[in-house]
């Protein structure tokens, strides 16, 4: 007989939080044993949820660890040549400066007809 079972117990969190789930949605007739299920099954379900996000997180850890041999494969100098020369372009739209001269235009009026 192996030392390890195969069916693990869980732990003593995963269980109470299951019973205190089972027990805020308990029917009024409802028996003790009945409560019971609903949390063992309610326990599964969490036991299931986080195998499932284990097998995920592995998952990702394999892709990140190919694409990260996959970056070291390039050429530095061509990363670095890339990171230090971005290109940008600023262009200036027409309408504040329009703007700004009719204004000026509009206050040299405006003192002159003053005077």
């Amino acid at each position: 007989m192996s030392q390890y079972s195969k069916k693990t117990q869980a732990s003593p969190e995963i269980q109470e939080e299951a019973l205190k789930m089972a027990k805020a949605t308990q029917r009024p007739r409802q028996t003790k044993e009945q409560t019971k299920l609903i949390a063992q099954g309610i326990q599964k379900g969490i036991e299931l949820y986080k195998k499932q996000q284990k097998e995920r997180s592995r998952e990702l850890n394999k892709k990140l660890k190919k694409v990260s041999g996959r970056l070291s494969k390039l050429n530095e100098p061509e990363i670095e040549k890339a990171a230090i020369e971005p290109e940008f372009i600023y262009r200036q739209h027409w309408l504040p400066w329009l703007l700004l001269g009719v204004s000026w235009v509009g206050f040299v009026v405006f003192v002159l007809s003053g005077n």
